[in-house]
């Protein structure tokens, strides 16, 4: 999405197997972007930052007890001033099924220190499995 936005764009997975997929993908579709293997409670070992970084439904995978490792390593690899967007699962979905829920409260916490939450919207993750997705929360975060 930011490469076809005309930004420069590096994406991250853990999984070498995404890699090649991921590359298919942006030069069908005529895109420059660069892609790593890489563990994302790691990301100080990358020695860059960005202005942006968008996290489309990584955050809330993590336990309480790793989340802050994750904050961390945002903080470490994002300029200061720039801006995390992010995109995770919800409170308000009904159900049991999927990833764990997170609520407002959840997002303003683990990001007291070092950012300012500027907006939380009520959102939707679209999923392969489920054409109607799943209720989410967009969050536009600043690294103070």
């Amino acid at each position: 999405m930011a490469a076809r936005l005309g930004h420069e764009a590096t994406g991250i997975d853990t999984s070498e197997a995404a890699i090649p997929i991921a590359q298919g993908k942006a030069r069908d579709r005529g895109l420059t972007v660069r892609f790593l293997v890489g563990d994302a409670l790691r990301l100080p070992d990358l020695n860059e930052q960005f202005e942006d970084l968008l996290d489309c439904g990584l955050f809330h995978v993590f336990d309480d007890d790793v989340r802050d490792q994750y904050v961390d390593g945002l903080r470490a690899v994002l300029a200061p001033g720039g801006h995390l967007h992010l995109l995770c699962f919800s409170d308000r979905q009904p159900g049991a099924w999927g990833p764990r829920r997170i609520s407002q409260d959840e997002i303003r916490t683990s990001f007291r220190v070092g950012w300012q939450v500027d907006s939380i919207e009520a959102s939707r993750i679209d999923l392969n499995i489920d054409p109607n997705g799943r209720l989410a929360w967009r969050a536009s975060i600043t690294r103070t």
